[in-house]
């Protein structure tokens, strides 16, 4: 799976929500509830950096990045927007 692969199923689940889907539940709980969620897994990704070994913080990391593309897609940005930024700042 790609990161785009995973940001287009966000989309999908945005346009025809899904029953129980615990992104729907995200995405129905507004940008508050999703951008504190970021917060949370970011304390996780550096709590697990500093005291937990690297299986778990591939997991932390995970999590901060499914949040971060949920993030994205309520806000209408996309993985290449993102990309886009990196290269600018690459130049």
């Amino acid at each position: 799976m790609t990161l785009n692969d995973l940001y287009t199923t966000l989309l999908d689940r945005k346009i025809h929500p899904k029953p129980g889907s615990y992104t729907n539940s995200l995405f129905d709980s507004g940008l508050p509830r999703i951008a504190q969620k970021v917060g949370e897994e970011g304390t996780e990704v550096v709590v697990a950096a500093l005291s937990q070994d690297n299986a778990r913080l591939v997991e932390e990391i995970a999590d901060l990045t499914y949040h971060v593309l949920v993030l994205m897609a309520a806000k209408g940005l996309s993985p290449q927007d993102v990309l886009d930024e990196l290269a600018r700042r690459h130049k």
